[in-house]
């Protein structure tokens, strides 16, 4: 069976299309979906190719016995609670699903939203913003390669968001990963290849974090500190392996349930519903003690426009829209010391007084130049509307991105 990355190429060698950029600012001053979808080569992506499981494929196994990512794993091993995979490389098995004890012993996600681990030592998940009339705010499942108009919109805003990134989607499209670091947002591991964490065994489920955690790293000089479950997917015994990896668990309370539109009875009208609830949600106070968290995506088209077309509301009814870690006052949000994120306080202080709320960083970005991993990430791509003069357009490569679409559908 062929990767993602392998499909897309080949859909977009049909239609003529070739790479010309070179740097993160060349790919962010794109404004055309064509070009900013077109493949390209990124010298440190090719060379560590090899350190790699193929993109968009399931971690089997790690694929060095002799690198540090398999040591760890196996320094973590014993201590990993005793709770089997509840499905077969990132499958799940219904079975299993349904037969599930409903006492939940594993603190499982699925199929109670338990956020508050049973196994001693593993600490709980972040499903709300802790600070009153809050929104924690942020996407999954980026970098989207077409995602300038939005990026662009939320540079417009002084808005900074968090980004989940899948890291066969950095590796795709490196420099449009690299600009969430330029823009000052923050990155959190979204896994390897978005699959159901619970439904790996533990060196596959250590890999799928493992190798998301060194994409980003060799492609934007950062590494995070939080991650959030594909679908939600956890239970204790993901949440430890999550945890001696230094990452912190962010979940949700409020779904848009944009990435399923026109699927499964979801459609347009039923997401906008749900931003609608969570609107009204701040009026009536819900939010006077603790904020919220909402589950959006820079999965495609109509997801991103569709946020920029709730952000006036959002920002009308909230009082503070920030990135989920300010909303921690968590100030150092990589492993590297070099690049803090602003407190609470002071981002919104920042953002008050007109000056930028953005994270301050030394040099965090990997140096590019040429070599070879073509992008597969722009399926998907559909119509929106419109906010604030921003319209996320759909280009010539249409036809073809459907095709890819069809390949990457969640």
């Amino acid at each position: 069976m062929r990767s993602h990355s392998s499909i897309a190429a080949t859909a977009l060698m049909l239609l003529g299309v070739r790479a010309a950029v070179s740097s993160e600012s060349d790919e962010a001053a794109l404004t055309d979906m064509t070009s900013e979808c077109t493949p390209y080569s990124y010298a440190p992506v090719a060379a560590a190719e090899s350190q790699f499981p193929p993109i968009w494929t399931p971690v089997s196994a790690m694929v060095s016995k002799s690198d540090a990512g398999y040591a760890k794993f196996i320094s973590i091993n014993a201590s990993i609670p005793n709770i089997a995979p509840k499905g077969v490389l990132g499958v799940p098995d219904q079975t299993i699903v349904s037969g599930y004890n409903p006492a939940d012993p594993d603190c499982w996600w699925t199929v109670t939203q338990c956020v508050t681990p049973k196994v001693s030592g593993v600490k709980g998940d972040i499903a709300a913003a802790p600070e009153p009339r809050t929104l924690g705010y942020g996407f999954d499942d980026g970098p989207n390669c077409s995602h300038n108009a939005f990026y662009d919109y939320l540079t417009e805003k002084n808005q900074k968001a968090t980004m989940f990134y899948i890291g066969s989607n950095v590796l795709d499209w490196p420099l449009q990963a690299q600009r969430a670091v330029a823009d000052g947002h923050e990155i959190c591991v979204h896994t390897w290849s978005h699959r159901s964490m619970t439904a790996f065994t533990n060196e596959q489920a250590f890999g799928e974090l493992w190798y998301a955690m060194q994409a980003i790293k060799l492609v934007t000089g950062v590494t995070p500190t939080c991650w959030r479950p594909p679908l939600g997917d956890v239970d204790d015994r993901i949440r430890y392996i999550a945890q001696q990896l230094g990452l912190q668990n962010i979940l949700w309370k409020y779904n848009s349930n944009d990435w399923a539109v026109n699927t499964t009875g979801i459609t347009e009208a039923t997401v906008q519903g749900n931003y609608d609830a969570l609107i009204a949600a701040v009026g009536a106070g819900t939010f006077d003690t603790t904020g919220a968290i909402m589950l959006t995506h820079e999965l495609n088209n109509y997801t991103m426009q569709t946020a920029l077309d709730n952000y006036p509301k959002l920002a009308a009814a909230f009082d503070h829209i920030v990135p989920v870690g300010v909303s921690l006052n968590k100030t150092q949000p990589y492993v590297e010391t070099n690049y803090t994120l602003p407190s609470f306080d002071a981002y919104n202080a920042a953002r008050a007084s007109g000056g930028s709320s953005s994270a301050s960083s030394g040099s965090p970005a990997a140096s590019g130049g040429s070599g070879s991993k073509s992008g597969s990430a722009a399926g998907n791509q559909a119509t929106g509307g419109t906010s604030a003069g921003f319209v996320l357009q759909v280009s010539t490569l249409t036809l073809g991105l459907v095709v890819l679409g069809a390949a990457l559908a969640l």
